[in-house]
């Protein structure tokens, strides 16, 4: 079977297994700044809950903090839910960053 990549469900189009780690993420871009609580995360990006609306294609910068630690980078919103949420792609992680996430989520 031949899918197109639009119709291939999402769960089967993500690189990464998500947790369920629930942290307070802070956003910065397409014009807003706030806070928002993850719903679930991987090495990869990540779902947050926020009612600001975030279409697809911005671009964020996101804060994530990891205990003693704050990962930040910059992430692309490919899935938007407007007024309850956005899924977003992280881009350009440093190699520690990554690690630390990593770490945060088999501790979960």
């Amino acid at each position: 079977m031949n899918f197109v990549n639009s119709e291939i469900p999402q769960d089967e189009r993500r690189q990464h297994e998500r947790s369920r780690l629930i942290i307070d993420v802070f956003f910065d871009g397409a014009d807003l700044t706030g806070v928002a609580s993850t719903k679930d995360i991987s090495p990869g990006g990540l779902y947050m809950n926020t009612q600001h609306e975030l279409p697809e294609g911005a671009l964020l910068t996101l804060r994530i903090p990891l205990g003693e630690r704050d990962v930040v980078c910059n992430a692309e919103v490919v899935y938007s839910n407007p007024g309850r949420g956005v899924g977003v792609r992280f881009h350009g992680v440093p190699e520690q960053d990554r690690a630390a996430l990593e770490e945060a989520l088999a501790n979960s």
